[in-house]
């Protein structure tokens, strides 16, 4: 997200009304309802999970400890246990 001078974008009598509200100050103006992005829309980060995701189901069942999967992927043991959850829950109702 970038900042916009209001003055650049905007006509003057609407900048004066926006004024008596919030004069000098910064103001967020959230994108329309039907315009926001899903997380992860804009970037690959969204696969990129996924597929670390997956990377780590398969090591947990290959048999590698937990505790050396979480330094392998800087997390704690506690997200690797969640990441695996999520990962079964996955299989399972693929297979439904």
């Amino acid at each position: 997200m970038s900042y916009v001078n209001v003055e650049d974008i905007l006509p003057q009598d609407i900048i004066e009304s926006i004024q008596k509200y919030v004069d000098g100050r910064y103001v967020y103006i959230p994108r329309k309802s039907s315009k926001r992005k899903v997380w992860g829309e804009s970037t690959n980060t969204r696969n990129e999970i996924r597929e670390r995701n997956s990377s780590i189901y398969e090591e947990y069942l290959k048999g590698v400890e937990v505790k050396y999967i979480a330094v392998e992927y800087h997390l704690s043991k506690k997200s690797i246990y969640r990441i695996i959850t999520q990962q079964k829950r996955k299989l399972q109702d693929n297979k439904l």
